[in-house]
């Protein structure tokens, strides 16, 4: 008896202690990612626990032993992981995800937005993007750039894609979104814009203006010409946009498919039939596309144009007042044949 204990305690024991430790060993630092839900995508934000995460892996069944890892963060410390976009691999170790989730050693996300109609529309997309919330944003957005001041600061945000991290504050997407606008508008851009009697926002704009008349890439450029025709020999622009726009800052609920020549006439600073020039700023967020339709117009002698219903999305253009009343004749009658009347 005395000799198997003494086996039990010299042997047994000790070969017992060694294949645990060797267990738990394996548990903490070897890789214990499941690779069918690898690479795994993880949020955390400011109120974010390492319970709610140990739940969210064990729910997941992210982890392949789970046991030790809200063991071994507890014994780090590790209450309230960082904030933060991480991206577990099928090679981390429960102790390289409670370091990566200690030192916040986080993946930026790829934010987008191609377009918006207002600074309000562009926070609210973006916040559902970021951890950051839209008021946030939204106030961010209102800081005066450089530039574009006032109601010209629709066009301090260029629409792209953007590579940030998730818990950047607003300041910190702002700033990046409005850097990406000063790159686009190079030397030689402004001096583009310059040539054509614009400034940058003036030009941003304008390209608002296009944009809303048009969503055809080819249908742009020549839209874009004929604005500036018109700027050039100093007539109003008559943007049926820009009324559209007048009508909405008055009933943002409105539904506007025809603009009627009850319309024409309202008296707001944006509407072009009822002021001469460019409004005071940006009708949306103006893409880059819209922009270098702007920059880059040909060169054409059209002044007067009208949607062309043998070609959706595209324009019927004239040279005189005549043959855009042709022009007008059509689209009007189109639209009475489909009851389209509002």
């Amino acid at each position: 008896m005395r000799k198997l204990i003494i086996i039990i305690v010299g042997v047994v024991l000790p070969t017992f202690l060694i294949f645990l430790v060797f267990k738990g060993y394996n548990m903490l630092f070897e890789a214990n990612v499941n690779e069918q839900v690898a690479p795994y995508t993880l949020y955390v934000d400011e109120k974010t626990t390492i319970d709610d995460v140990y739940a969210q892996f064990v729910e997941d069944d992210v982890l392949m032993a789970p046991e030790g890892f809200l063991l071994l963060a507890n014994k780090k410390g590790l209450t309230a992981p960082k904030p933060g976009h991480y991206i577990l691999t099928a090679g981390q170790s429960s102790n390289g995800i409670v370091n990566t989730l200690m030192a916040g050693f986080q993946e930026p996300v790829r934010v987008q937005f191609n377009s918006a109609e207002n600074l309000e529309d562009l926070a609210g997309q973006l916040a559902s993007q970021l951890m950051t919330d839209s008021l946030s944003l939204l106030e961010a957005f209102q800081e005066t750039r450089i530039g574009w001041e006032g109601a010209s600061a629709f066009g301090a945000y260029l629409p792209d894609t953007y590579e940030v991290y998730w818990n950047a504050s607003a300041a910190t997407i702002a700033e990046k979104l409005y850097q990406n606008t000063v790159r686009f508008w190079s030397e030689d851009r402004i001096a583009q814009a310059a040539a054509l009697g614009l400034t940058p926002a003036e030009a941003s704009t304008l390209a608002s203006i296009v944009m809303k008349e048009s969503s055809k890439s080819d249908d742009r450029p020549r839209v874009a010409r004929l604005y500036l025709n018109r700027l050039e020999k100093g007539m109003k622009l008559q943007a049926d946009p820009t009324v559209i726009y007048a009508i909405k800052r008055a009933n943002p609920g409105a539904q506007v498919r025809r603009v009627l020549r009850k319309d024409l006439s309202i008296e707001d600073p944006y509407n072009t039939y009822y002021v001469k020039g460019l409004p005071p700023g940006p009708i949306c967020v103006p893409e880059k596309a819209a922009l270098l339709a702007v920059l880059n117009a040909p060169e054409h002698d059209y002044i007067f144009m009208c949607a062309n219903p043998d070609q959706p999305g595209y324009h019927a253009f004239a040279k005189n007042y005549a043959g855009h009343l042709v022009n007008q004749r059509k689209w009007t009658r189109y639209l009475n044949e489909r009851k389209i009347y509002r």
